[in-house]
């Protein structure tokens, strides 16, 4: 194979021309054969197979830098960069990112895994580079899905001023991790579907192809219209006025098109952007099929692309979808907000159903937020869907436009906690954080799926500013004789003895349960409490549960500071209480990949390494005699 001559950065220079596409063949079938066994982020990077192989035959790395918008496309470029290898553990425990990660790789210049940065950190490059005097080429790489976050048109917009070389390349394959909405992809599609990019093909390649001399004649056209194709295709002119040169739009799975285009823009004094036409999951039929649903992809059938596992017990995603959808038969006045998640936080079901209430408003996390004012303004009652990892790129609209005018949006915070294979960009682990500290916001979490329910009918007849975080995968069924009314501000019983006071919040009572059980083996009584808020706390519970016990322990999947447990402490300071207080959390650090399983055992959020925490502790106070 090909394939077994790529082992370190370079290596591409070597292989012959005429054996470019055999290569780029096998870079598929490598990739489908790795992801079907560990999943991961399939359609993206099967679209860029030979982009990624034109821009490491054209740049000089590690000298030269390329910048991955999000990154989930970057596994061409870790086979090209000799980390064939980390395939067998990719986003595993231990094993290689999903992601471009600079810890791997000197080729890796920059640490990435939301959307619409790529363009910002180029040009922090390239002023870097023209700082220092030296002379390396800079490529960022955005995808016309991220193109819809006002970050890139923020970018964009001081690219235009540049007097030095810079290349932007637009990957187009008119997705983003579902298909693409609104403006700048309709725009998009005019230059896609032009007569400059389409016409010459219709009118003159399919009539003379097949004549004497036919395809000689074709070629030179072809040569031609390369040459022309920013005159012929008018609409590009939109970026030309931003004052970036415009290239393209260029066929994203021809090599050498790709290499003549990349050589083409390191010629300007300017930015350059690079329209590259692309088609995701190019190479596997089901990926080209259904390209949502494998733009991440759990293990699956090579032959057939289904999932090798499937999941019979719902999920928190499912369970929200389902009373999503019954809330909207009940309430026309109820609306969903995505940014451009309607499969991934279950709003597909609500769209079908009720398509006039539903807004995706692309990967524009801060217009969504406020967005959902307006319509709030408007009398509606929104439900912004949205990743917690996603959610803090709009701090601000949450802070400024929801919570300063007190209006009613619902947050519905889908991979809350620690999320597992995607690592440090998306762990959920800061929500509590950021939100808990902004006036009139109220947050909340479930323990069960019945719990999630309650809490989002809750929410939604709620007058103000509110957030529902729910984790990733199966939703806990347990505890579901415990299903007291959802009262603003009130926390739950769910065992209550005297000695140790588990409080514990959402996800983290399931774990508290299995503490329990443990710690009672052990002939210890000990009592658990169902946070339920943590914002407004419940100050009554925390000051009951001070009376009839000696250790509380707070138990919260976000980092200490200013989560959960710093809200209890701030209580019982401000009570003049004095009781001795475990507060157990995620450590001041980021947390890489790996399952959510080890991740806990790694930081002793796990069963074992809270009650060894509350071992050390009882031992301390048996030492002390306190």
């Amino acid at each position: 194979m090909i394939l077994d001559e790529i082992n370190k950065t370079g290596d591409i220079k070597n292989i012959p021309d005429e054996n470019l596409d055999t290569l780029a063949s096998e870079i598929r079938e490598f990739l489908i054969d790795k992801v079907s066994k560990t999943g991961g982020h399939l359609g993206a990077n099967l679209g860029v197979v030979e982009l990624t192989m034109a821009l490491h035959l054209e740049l000089d790395l590690p000298k030269d830098k390329i910048i991955w918008d999000v990154g989930h496309q970057a596994y061409t470029h870790k086979i090209l960069t000799g980390r064939k290898e980390g395939f067998d553990a990719l986003r595993k425990y231990g094993g290689m990112s999903g992601f471009p990660k600079a810890s791997e790789s000197e080729c890796d210049s920059f640490d990435t895994g939301h959307s619409s940065t790529s363009v910002s950190a180029g040009l922090g490059m390239v002023s870097a580079r023209d700082l220092r005097g030296t002379d390396e080429t800079i490529v960022s790489v955005i995808g016309d899905g991220s193109l819809t976050g006002g970050m890139a048109f923020e970018a964009l917009n001081n690219a235009g001023r540049l007097d030095t070389n810079y290349i932007i390349i637009l990957n187009d394959n008119n997705m983003s991790i579902s298909e693409n909405v609104g403006g700048i992809p309709k725009y998009l599609n005019s230059i896609r579907t032009s007569n400059g990019y389409l016409g010459l093909k219709a009118s003159i390649y399919d009539k003379i192809k097949d004549k004497p001399y036919g395809a000689d004649v074709v070629g030179k056209i072809r040569r031609a219209k390369n040459s022309f194709k920013s005159l012929m295709v008018p609409a590009g002119m939109m970026f030309e006025e931003m004052g970036i040169v415009y290239l393209g739009p260029v066929d994203g799975h021809d090599i050498k098109a790709l290499r003549l285009a990349i050589k083409e823009a390191r010629r300007f004094k300017r930015s350059v952007l690079i329209h590259v036409i692309t088609k995701k999951g190019k190479g596997f039929a089901p990926a080209e099929k259904h390209p949502a649903r494998f733009h991440g992809t759990e293990p699956f059938d090579v032959t057939n692309g289904v999932p090798l596992n499937h999941r019979t017990v719902a999920g928190w995603t499912d369970i929200f979808s389902t009373v999503m959808f019954k809330l909207g038969e009940k309430d026309e006045k109820l609306v969903a907000v995505t940014a451009a998640m309607a499969e991934g936080c279950g709003l597909k079901r609500f769209r079908n159903k009720f398509p006039e209430r539903f807004f995706d408003v692309g990967i524009a996390e801060q217009h969504a937020v406020t967005f959902a004012a307006g319509l709030a303004k408007g009398g509606y009652k929104p439900v912004f869907a949205v990743y917690s990892s996603f959610l803090q790129r709009a701090y601000d609209q949450v802070l400024h436009d929801v919570c300063l005018q007190n209006l009613h949006v619902v947050f519905a915070i889908d991979r809350a906690g620690l999320v597992g294979a995607d690592g440090e960009t998306h762990q959920g682990v800061f929500d509590l954080s950021y939100l808990t500290h902004i006036p009139n916001m109220v947050v909340c979490s479930p323990k069960n799926k019945w719990e999630l329910s309650d809490m989002l009918k809750f929410a939604v007849s709620y007058d103000g500013p509110i957030s529902v975080r729910y984790p990733r995968g199966t939703a806990y069924a347990g505890l579901e004789e415990h299903r007291q009314a959802v009262e603003l501000g009130k926390s739950e019983w769910i065992f209550r003895e005297d000695g140790i006071c588990l409080l514990a919040v959402g996800e983290m009572v399931e774990t508290a349960e299995k503490v329990r059980e443990i710690l009672k083996e052990e002939g210890l009584n000990v009592s658990l409490v169902n946070a339920r808020f943590v914002k407004p706390v419940d100050r009554e519970m925390i000051k009951e549960c001070c009376r009839s016990h000696k250790l509380l322990v707070t138990l919260e999947d976000n980092v200490l500071s200013g989560g959960f447990g710093s809200q209890v402490l701030e209580v019982l300071s401000e009570e003049d209480i004095t009781i001795d207080t475990i507060t157990l959390g995620v450590p001041d650090r980021f947390i890489h990949h790996g399952s959510v399983d080890e991740l806990k055992k790694e930081i002793g959020l796990d069963p074992e390494g809270i009650v060894s925490s509350i071992r050390d502790r009882l031992d301390k106070q048996s030492k002390t005699g306190k």
